[in-house]
């Protein structure tokens, strides 16, 4: 999988999913221009499964959207999905989705393009900004005193670092009409996101099973809530008025 499908193998990537939700939602909305939008996509060459970039566009327009939203599904936590349930099995598999208006786009990486393929899908509860905004500055105090008192700058030293540079974030290229709020949101969820999976790295055994659990259930529900920031940032139904 590449940088870009998950934020997991390289930090500050946004998966392809949330790129793709907030450009859909400029075009829709007519912030960006057709052809800003394709050229931004073709970066990463996003086309609709037998398609191209453009039939994506169309087909969330032909969908009844006036915005796209974001899906980040984990076991036991399906973030951003209303069903249906193949809908749901195929954004779980592939850890992320956008839903825009009854269409829900899963994508898959082939050699160098990201092809989506088209389901059916349903409206779903979302995490409010506010809400999310605080869960996730809350996480990051409680996983900076829980990993200092596992001594995570001795077995995984970039972790520490990550936290103790927490104002070193990410600048992410939104397209015009997403708020600031959001975006800043966005590159701090990513911030933590890769906090958790340097904080995660095995490390050759050089820990008990036990502490190696131990440090999963801490570190858990800091990714939970950086997933929830950066889907609240990339989901235009929650977004606060300008």
């Amino acid at each position: 999988m590449s940088s870009h499908a998950h934020p997991h193998s390289l930090p500050y990537a946004l998966p392809h999913s949330a790129t793709l939700a907030w450009w859909v939602t400029a075009w829709l909305r007519g912030h960006e221009q057709t052809d800003h939008v394709l050229d931004v996509l073709a970066d990463d060459t996003h086309l609709l499964a037998g398609g191209s970039a453009l039939d994506l566009l169309v087909r969330c327009r032909e969908a009844g959207a006036t915005y796209a939203g974001l899906a980040l599904p984990v076991d036991g936590d399906p973030l951003g999905l209303g069903g249906p349930r193949a809908f749901n099995e195929a954004a779980l598999e592939a850890g992320q989705a956008v839903v825009a208006g009854d269409l829900g786009l899963v994508p898959t990486e082939v050699g160098e393009t990201v092809q989506w393929t088209a389901h059916p899908a349903a409206r779903r509860q979302l995490p409010d900004v506010g809400e999310a905004d605080r869960g996730l500055r809350e996480a990051l105090l409680v996983a900076a005193r829980d990993l200092a008192d596992l001594d995570v700058a001795r077995w995984r030293p970039e972790a520490a670092d990550a936290l103790m540079n927490l104002h070193h974030r990410p600048g992410l290229d939104a397209p015009l009409g997403t708020p600031a709020r959001c975006v800043e949101l966005a590159g701090r969820g990513l911030q933590a996101w890769s906090i958790v999976d340097l904080a995660l790295v095995d490390d050759g055994g050089a820990m008990s099973a036990h502490e190696v659990e131990r440090r999963r259930d801490l570190i858990t529900p800091l990714g939970r809530a950086a997933r929830r920031a950066i889907v609240a940032a990339c989901s235009p139904e929650v977004w606060p008025e300008p």
